[in-house]
């Protein structure tokens, strides 16, 4: 879904002949995966950090053309909506210096966007869900001018033969309304951390990823608030699974916590070929080898962990992870922290001598994420020993340790460590997510999302990690 597509309609003939690339691109991945012919690379690391740019009144500013013109960096790219954009970190070796890299990267990038907005009288922000938002800033009007989103949009309502998305989340308040388009999804902007691993451990370190995202979205939550209403603790997540629905009946979820754990890389490929209608037939003239009908149509199922093929420069293919839970924000020392938590926890669970997915039923694994998403740190769920623990002590007691034995295991700076693990411990001890930030502000001061929303970004600007944040 990163590049454009040179038209928005597509004919029957498109969608027979994308499902026969696609079939062959399937099996010719099955025979790469069976040849080993993917990068033994050491573990490498990357992200893709979603952003807001607003006005004055500190609601969304439609600029993102203007923007993106000013700031000239390939780094930084468009986003579904004219005000958002999106931040790709360059990929790291997860070893050394790796976590004070990644926020020196994302530092530079974010005050180079900081600077450019400011120049034209706007700012950037780095939240999941914008308290300003309103339901009519999710508009066409305001859609990114590309073809690969009008025909997105197309699709998606011809599937649903044109009726409305029916958005319903009830959480501490209940928020229902109908919506005529795909921009609901706009209203939710993620930290996603990326992992690449060997062929030969990527089936643990998925699975490890699934069972991990519970507690990981409970300490990392960041978005209470959609039109006005306290919702989820991480509203993101029913928020974009309605957002992309191609009908309002079981099986029509595009964006989902996936369909259980896998036993091959390849089982989720086949899934997408076998199970998920094709949303964009865009036929690529191109060798089968570079598998572009297959990364395009896994490019619309945005599963929350999503298994991903790439290459690197001299052409050879890896297989990698794509965290989807994380929410942008509160801090960049946060977000760090964030991703040093899921790499750290993903690398030890992974090694363990007794995989984890064995200890734990999938269905169990999802409930908990949804459990944990809806009521954050105070969520109960259920763990590989098969008793339920509150996940705040969870993770103080088992994630949080697991999480620096494997940034041990990865050979980490020992200093870096010890920071990112303090500050995740501080926060968790704390309670004081950037959700739970947000609601104790709305508890002193009342539902003034706009004074709630600049001394927010007075404190994200100034760097502080959120459990310092004073209310």
């Amino acid at each position: 879904m990163g590049q454009d597509v040179n038209k928005t309609a597509f004919t029957a003939e498109d969608f027979f002949v994308f499902q026969q690339r696609l079939g062959a691109e399937t099996d010719y991945l099955r025979e790469m995966l069976q040849a080993q012919q993917f990068s033994d690379q050491a573990k490498v690391t990357g992200f893709e950090l979603e952003g807001w740019l607003l006005d004055h009144n500190y609601f969304p500013a439609p600029i993102n053309q203007e923007f993106l013109k000013a700031i000239k960096d390939p780094l930084v790219v468009s986003e579904l909506s004219r005000f958002n954009f999106e931040i790709n970190g360059r990929p790291h070796i997860l070893s050394g210096n790796a976590l004070n890299q990644l926020q020196q990267e994302l530092n530079q990038t974010i005050e180079s966007c900081k600077h450019v907005a400011n120049d034209m009288s706007a700012s950037t922000l780095l939240i999941g869900t914008l308290p300003t938002l309103r339901n009519a800033d999710l508009s066409m009007a305001n859609m990114t001018p590309m073809n690969r989103y009008q025909a997105l949009n197309k699709q998606v309502f011809e599937s649903r033969k044109q009726k409305p998305i029916l958005l319903d989340i009830a959480g501490k308040q209940h928020l229902k309304l109908a919506h005529h388009d795909v921009m609901l999804e706009a209203g939710t902007t993620s930290f996603q951390v990326h992992l690449q691993t060997p062929l030969n451990e990527f089936v643990r370190h998925f699975n490890a990823s699934l069972i991990l995202s519970a507690p990981l979205i409970a300490a990392t939550a960041n978005s209470p608030y959609l039109f006005g209403k306290d919702l989820w603790s991480e509203t993101r997540i029913p928020l974009f699974e309605q957002a992309i629905s191609t009908s309002d009946v079981h099986g029509g979820l595009r964006v989902s916590f996936g369909e259980g754990y896998i036993q091959s890389p390849l089982d989720g490929f086949v899934y997408n070929q076998t199970d998920e209608p094709v949303l964009l037939p865009f036929l690529y003239d191109d060798r089968i080898e570079n598998l572009r009908h297959l990364r395009l149509h896994n490019g619309t199922i945005w599963r929350w962990n999503r298994p991903l093929i790439g290459f690197n420069e001299q052409g050879i293919p890896h297989v990698r992870i794509e965290h989807r839970i994380m929410p942008a924000g509160p801090s960049v020392p946060d977000m760090i922290a964030n991703a040093a938590l899921y790499l750290g926890a993903c690398t030890a669970m992974a090694a363990a001598e007794i995989p984890a997915e064995t200890q734990l039923d999938f269905l169990i694994a999802r409930n908990n994420f949804y459990r944990a998403a809806k009521d954050g740190l105070c969520a109960d769920i259920v763990w590989l020993d098969g008793k339920s623990y509150q996940v705040a002590s969870l993770l103080l007691d088992v994630i949080i340790p697991l999480a620096d034995a494997g940034l041990a295991m990865l050979n980490l700076d020992e200093d870096q460590r010890n920071y990112f693990i303090s500050l995740l411990r501080a926060r968790i001890r704390s309670r004081q997510t950037g959700t739970e930030w947000q609601r104790a502000f709305v508890r002193k001061y009342g539902t003034d999302f706009f004074n709630m929303t600049a001394t927010y970004q007075h404190y994200q600007q100034g760097g502080k990690p959120v459990h310092e944040w004073e209310i």
